[in-house]
């Protein structure tokens, strides 16, 4: 097992941004799939509302409007961020990458280091790592980490699937801090599995791709250009692999499960948090949940479990392990400590940024 350790680097800051837009389940897939059928779903995932994008605003919009107001709430100026990472599989356009259009309208300088991650589920691990990578390695001494993924966009409108997936953006702010805790990592991967959670139609398929949507193997209606999921090979590899993880994890630093305040969780489906909270030894009470509220946001549900949990609570220290895991197949686990006077309350937004619109029918 490969770990990394960063010393003086902290969160100090989390904010999260949804969109207005709210579905319920039984409201919204009802007449599509029956009521049985969505009943069932929900009590088997735990899900049973979300929220999803308007028809122009995108991820990014989200990452950005958490950002503005977090910046804001802390009395940072933009022009002293550093680094500017976006993780998400949502990007503007194919080019340029996003966390330039973002440096931008945040006003950032222009000796800031900006980067897209396309990661997706473990995202906010797998970012918070590279972010305190940069900072450790560079001059560099503020960050902000943007996490964000709107998952239904690329879901079909006929594929059951979708009644898991949410919309979320989150901006974190990481500083260097002389005395801070030990932030502690340990990241794993396996491409050979990359069918089982995918969205197909790019580069690789250009010839032949279609976007006509037909019934699939598995009884639901996609195109190529719709996220595909085996189901059981996903649940089977987030309740064997991802345990064992942090399992080895805890063993190798010699933690266990009291030692921790809380166990952070993407927010996968509930019958997945409950298999892996049994399997490291965390009773649930220690799992904080929220997707039967905003779905599964992909890379966002961990800031957006923090946010929902701790955001207006009484100022204390948190001393969390967390895990990531999903699409790649990608998995990755670590220590995570904030002071809930730093966490902001979620809030809701339908911004979009007008100027970078795209109308076909204008010259």
């Amino acid at each position: 097992m490969l770990t990394s350790e960063f010393q003086n680097i902290r969160i100090a800051g989390i904010c999260c941004a949804l969109p207005t837009k709210h579905i319920v389940n039984l409201e919204e897939y009802r007449e599509l799939f029956g009521e049985e059928t969505v009943k069932k779903n929900s009590s088997l995932t735990g899900i049973y509302e979300s929220y999803v994008c308007g028809e122009y605003q995108t991820v990014s919009d989200l990452c950005l409007e958490a950002a503005k107001k977090l910046l804001d709430e802390k009395g940072i100026d933009p022009k002293s961020i550093d680094v500017l990472l976006y993780c998400s599989y949502n990007r503007d356009y194919i080019g340029p990458s996003t966390a330039y259009i973002l440096q931008y309208r945040l006003g950032l300088s222009m000796d800031c280091i900006a980067m897209d991650f396309p990661i997706g589920c473990s995202g906010f691990v797998c970012g918070l790592h590279t972010m305190s990578t940069l900072l450790a390695s560079s001059t560099a001494k503020r960050g902000l980490l943007m996490v964000g993924d709107s998952t239904s966009r690329y879901s079909a409108p006929l594929d059951k699937n979708r009644m898991l997936f949410g919309d979320a953006g989150a901006a974190i702010y990481v500083e260097k801090q002389k005395a801070s805790p030990l932030m502690r990592f340990a990241l794993r991967n396996d491409g050979s599995r990359f069918r089982a959670l995918m969205t197909p139609g790019a580069d690789r398929i250009v010839v032949g791709a279609t976007h006509e949507r037909v019934m699939q193997a598995d009884g639901n209606i996609r195109s190529d250009y719709d996220t595909t999921m085996n189901g059981m090979e996903v649940f089977n590899f987030a309740i064997t692999d991802v345990p064992k993880l942090i399992l080895e994890f805890m063993k190798e630093y010699g933690y266990k499960s009291e030692d921790f305040d809380y166990l952070l969780l993407h927010q996968a489906n509930l019958f997945i948090l409950k298999h892996v909270a049994k399997k490291v030894k965390f009773p649930m009470e220690k799992v904080p949940l929220s997707l039967d509220r905003y779905g599964n946001s992909s890379g966002t549900t961990i800031p957006v479990t923090i946010c929902d949990a701790f955001a207006g609570k009484e100022p204390r220290h948190i001393h969390a392990l967390m895990s990531g895991f999903g699409v790649g197949l990608s998995w990755g686990v670590s220590t995570l400590d904030f002071d809930t006077a730093d966490v902001l309350p979620i809030f809701h937004t339908d911004e979009y940024y007008k100027e970078a619109v795209f109308y076909h029918d204008l010259p």
